[in-house]
């Protein structure tokens, strides 16, 4: 043990740091580049991003437009920024398809939680939401609600699906926003939940509850 611990402290500058020396041919002083593509693991890796222009859908099909939504991933990541809507108290949503985008009426099965201040600081509170959630419903899902459409009003937050590809098991799904809703309350919302289906989900889709998805970003990455 005494040998261990004179040769680790060797291997310190004054300043507590590992020597340069310390490392292995390993060592990240020793890597020059990583390939182009290379997938690390653990790494995003960006497969699309689409920018909402007074929008009415926007949707990520594999094989369209250069959307990989197959089993080159175990899990796909959304993320949704400063997503504004052209209509006041509308709900941000989405659904799943499993014919190439042609119909998105996947079952599903979610649960819906939330908190809220005000920000006059009048109101707090957090609370299960069973208005916002579904039973083995074909609808499309809610990501957040109440969303206000005044020129500084916004949400931002991400969407988990876990290996839409599979044929043996059920599609589940996490999603977390936060909002800035159209009565001037901070929200976070948390769903999860299933898709009850088998089939390979090749196709999701987004939109507002009503009106158009006016501005804001999604991108789609995949988990290496």
């Amino acid at each position: 043990m005494g040998t261990i611990t004179r040769n680790f402290a060797n291997n310190l500058t004054t300043s507590g740091l590992l020597k340069a020396a310390a490392f292995n041919n390993d060592s990240f002083d020793n890597v020059t580049s990583v390939p182009s593509g290379s997938l690390v693991a653990g790494g995003m890796v960006l497969i699309k991003k689409i920018t909402a222009s007074s929008s009415a859908t926007i949707s990520f099909v594999n094989g369209s437009s250069s959307v990989v939504l197959d089993n080159t991933y175990k899990e796909y990541f959304f993320t949704f920024k400063n997503i504004h809507p052209a209509t006041d108290n509308v709900k941000f949503q989405f659904n799943m398809s499993t014919d190439g985008g042609s119909t998105y009426n996947v079952t599903k099965t979610t649960t819906a939680w939330y908190a809220y201040h005000k920000e006059n600081g009048s109101e707090a509170n957090e609370a299960y939401t069973p208005g916002e959630d579904l039973a083995q419903s074909t609808a499309f899902q809610p990501l957040n609600s109440n969303c206000g459409n005044g020129n500084d009003e916004s949400f931002s937050g991400t969407l988990s699906l876990f290996e839409p590809s599979s044929t043996t098991f059920v599609k589940h799904f996490i999603s977390n926003t936060s909002s800035y809703d159209r009565d001037d309350y901070a929200v976070q919302w948390h769903f999860a939940g299933y898709g009850n289906t088998t089939s390979a989900v090749d196709a999701v889709q987004f939109s507002m509850s009503s009106g158009n998805i006016d501005a804001g970003d999604i991108c789609l990455y995949g988990i290496a």
